[in-house]
């Protein structure tokens, strides 16, 4: 009593990772979730689990999502059973994970991660589990629900609920927050985006994708905090992008990355395609597209994003190296290899896109060729559709003419004669000739010899 009096008087936080703190539990006719609105396989693992004798819940993102009222893309579970423990229950399921094992739970098609509650940072933070900027190495020490909820980055990511009682297990106020529509880290917001800089892109990604506002002192040490995302490993951090990319509000992340000055530095590609008054219309046409087809439930690829918002820069080195002379394909493919080469410096996009997005950026000028087999052929391609979709992209955008895009559109849906009418007769540049054996000529009308360059005929 006396410690925490002190603690108030000298403003210090308590230790929020206390293992014996008690929920809020909330019955169903509280929060509104019932326990069809879980997938059949994560209901069987809690009922299952329970049944053996273990606490078991579904955990994070789905709730928060039935909450808000949203359809979660997947369901994840957390119990104080062991993996093994879980293993032992469940025939068909499989332990994953080298530096924490999780156990993927396997009904049909459908797979349910199930954790075992964590501590956090081994309960204390010390050099072993730290580096020198404080960022978390590992936790991989087992503990109580209540140590696993403290644990988590946000509130409204740390609610539990029970699919067998119908009850919400709520430790650190994450109901009240989401009825308030605020994002509100757990704990001190500079010692967490310390223990995990990425933390700092999840706020701006969920704020954004939930509609939430970020609480004031979560978002306040960001500024002083950002240059953390330097030490996180590339891969993690490409990993982290891709999600906000592809959030379904890539417009509205994007903006909020902006609004907290993450995108400096950090993502080359967000830097030159959203601040360059050429490539900026395009990069956020391609960005609003992707978020269409989300909503629609349409495929995405990632690849066809990430070649949008490196086109500006494309664009640009193939101008200059064009302008050294050197012929438009050959510029182009220097182009794109420079263009990746300095994203690499800073967030390296795997080498598993390369292959599309370089042949969605070399079919870009075949599209102004509309005479001879060309057309014909470009249509066969099989990347075809998506190098259409991004030249109509950039049309509309003012990137490329939009007399082009519309002669495509038609080119596609008509027939072979009509497409035989449509091919441009008198297209502009170099031609090719047929050879002709040297000294060949051709004589004219009168007899007369004509040069080779004049008889040559022409594809």
């Amino acid at each position: 009593m006396i410690k925490k009096y002190i603690d108030k008087l000298f403003g210090r936080r308590t230790q929020v990772t206390h293992k014996d703190a008690r929920p809020v539990i909330h019955g169903k006719d509280k929060h509104g979730i019932r326990r069809d609105d879980i997938s059949r396989c994560a209901r069987r693992t809690c009922e299952e689990l329970q049944r053996a004798g273990h606490a078991t819940f579904v955990v994070g993102g789905a709730v928060r999502d039935l909450l808000l009222g949203r359809k979660p893309k997947d369901f994840d579970v957390a119990t104080s059973a062991t993996p093994e423990e879980v293993r032992s229950v469940f025939r068909r399921s499989r332990i994953i994970g080298r530096r924490f094992q999780i156990v993927h739970v396997l009904c049909g098609a459908e797979t349910v991660e199930t954790s075992t509650f964590r501590a956090h940072f081994a309960r204390e933070p010390d050099a072993e589990n730290t580096d020198e900027h404080g960022r978390m190495l590992s936790d991989n020490v087992f503990g109580t629900q209540a140590e696993d909820a403290m644990r988590r980055d946000f509130t409204v990511n740390a609610l539990f609920y029970d699919p067998v009682k119908e009850e919400v297990w709520d430790y650190v106020h994450g109901m009240k927050d989401l009825k308030a529509r605020k994002l509100v880290m757990i704990g001190d917001a500079a010692t967490r985006y310390r223990e995990d800089p990425v933390r700092m892109l999840r706020a701006a990604r969920l704020g954004a994708k939930l509609g939430l506002e970020i609480d004031s002192r979560t978002r306040a040490p960001i500024a002083t905090h950002k240059h953390l995302l330097e030490n996180v490993p590339q891969a993690r951090l490409f990993e982290e992008i891709l999600k906000l990319l592809l959030s379904g509000n890539a417009v509205e992340c994007v903006r909020v990355l902006r609004e907290l000055e993450l995108h400096h530095g950090l993502l080359p590609l967000l830097d030159t395609a959203l601040e360059d008054p050429e490539a900026g219309p395009f990069a956020m046409a391609a960005l609003r597209a992707t978020d269409e087809r989300l909503a629609e439930g349409k495929p995405v690829s990632p690849a066809f994003l990430l070649a949008a918002l490196l086109w500006g820069q494309v664009e640009k080195n193939l101008r200059r190296f064009e302008s050294e002379g050197q012929a438009t394909i050959p510029a182009l493919h220097a182009a794109m290899h420079e263009a990746l080469d300095v994203q690499r410096d800073s967030l390296a996009i795997p080498r598993r896109f390369d292959a599309t997005m370089k042949e969605l950026w070399l079919m870009q000028p075949r599209f102004l060729q509309r005479g001879g087999q060309r057309p014909h052929r470009l249509l066969e391609h099989p990347r075809f559709r998506a190098a259409y979709d991004f030249f109509a992209l950039r049309a509309a955008s003012a990137n490329a003419p939009q007399e082009a895009a519309a002669w495509w559109e038609r080119f596609q849906g008509v027939g072979p004669d009509e497409r035989e009418r449509m091919l441009v007769s008198d297209e502009t540049g170099p031609k090719k000739k047929r050879r002709r054996r040297r000294g060949a000529r051709k004589k004219g009308a009168e007899g007369t010899l004509l040069p080779d360059s004049q008889g040559a005929s022409e594809e």
